[in-house]
């Protein structure tokens, strides 16, 4: 029996091969996602059955816990899907561009630049609108990129030459937003140290119309992508073999993954370990195929992200505590699991 399904559409000109198991385990985790959003709506300081839950999404329901559900909890859960999902792609893309299952985007540099900027955006401008933030990290995003990739070019981007400098950068980063919170007063650095860990309370319908374009535009690119992320995986003398333009399409794939890396932790804060765990889930879960591991890392990552939050949220009420605490309370122990597994190779 094959394990394959053939699809061909003659007016997009397209044909191609759709893997059983990665079609069943994407929407198997497409229930997973949809079941977490409806029992984390249903669940908090106020309990909503989750059929009512389910009307409301309808447009029935009462008055009041619609208000509660569609105004207050629904834009906070589509928010920590959506952070986790580019977080998932852009680690995704990482590991495969490097060949490498230790990098994410907050080991590499991007994150860390990130933070820097929207630190020193708290600290030195405390009156400026929070809503300029999301800007600042992205712009510290594709700065401390930048710096990366000028360091690393000698005729060329070499993978590890790439990891070593992101490492470095990220270290410096790090120092460099240690040294504006301990420098700060009370006030902004308790706000920063909050953003730091990563957080998606607070978030509104303006905060999803803010991320939900880049979801849009930028994890279909990171699909298609996923052929070109297999090629790689053949080193970069196979790959240019091939015809692949193997230092442009690294560019370009590290553009696509600060670009995903970079709208998430605008908006959600330094989520820890995301982009390293969701990858890896799914790569046990349908193999090492980009084509399939893409769409279920992005699921996975909106999951995980979405359970985190609820966990914060509910678990010590009426404290509300920020997700990335509990992102790094697992990524942390499965980080020093990766070191020691892959400590010969």
């Amino acid at each position: 029996m094959s394990k394959y399904i053939p699809f061909r559409s003659k007016s997009l000109k397209a044909s191609g091969l759709l893997d059983k198991r990665t079609l069943l385990v994407a929407c198997m985790l497409a229930a997973v996602t949809v079941a977490v959003a409806i029992a984390s709506s249903a669940i908090g300081s106020m309990r909503i059955h989750p059929l009512s839950v389910v009307r409301i999404l309808f447009g029935a329901g009462d008055e009041a816990e619609a208000t509660i559900v569609l105004q207050f909890r629904l834009p906070r859960i589509v928010v920590a899907l959506l952070v986790g999902m580019l977080l998932a792609a852009s680690g995704a893309i990482l590991q495969g561009m490097i060949r490498n299952p230790l990098a994410s985007p907050d080991i590499m540099g991007v994150t860390g630049g990130a933070s820097a900027a929207a630190v020193l955006f708290i600290t030195l401008l405390p009156t400026a609108s929070i809503r300029l933030l999301p800007f600042a990290a992205m712009v510290g995003a594709v700065a401390a990129t930048a710096i990366i990739y000028a360091l690393a070019w000698k005729k060329g981007v070499a993978a590890m030459r790439l990891v070593l400098i992101g490492v470095g950068i990220e270290a410096s980063m790090r120092a460099l937003t240690t040294l504006l919170i301990v420098r700060s007063p009370f006030y902004t650095s308790s706000k920063a140290l909050t953003w730091l860990t990563g957080t998606v309370y607070g978030a509104n319908w303006t905060d999803v119309a803010a991320l939900a374009p880049w979801a849009l535009v930028l994890l279909p690119v990171a699909f298609f992508a996923g052929r070109t992320l297999n090629v790689l995986q053949l080193g970069d003398d196979t790959a240019s073999s091939t015809g692949s333009r193997v230092n442009r399409s690294r560019l370009l794939l590290l553009a696509l993954c600060v670009g995903l890396a970079g709208a998430a932790v605008a908006v959600g804060g330094a989520i820890g370990f995301v982009a390293l765990l969701a990858p890896h889930i799914a790569r046990r879960l349908v193999g090492p195929s980009f084509g399939g591991l893409l769409p279920v890392a992005v699921l996975t990552g909106g999951i995980i992200v979405a359970l985190a939050d609820l966990i914060a949220r509910t678990a010590f009420a009426p404290l509300d505590l920020p997700v990335g605490i509990f992102t790094s309370l697992i990524g942390a122990p499965f980080f020093l699991y990766l070191l020691y597994r892959n400590r010969n190779a």
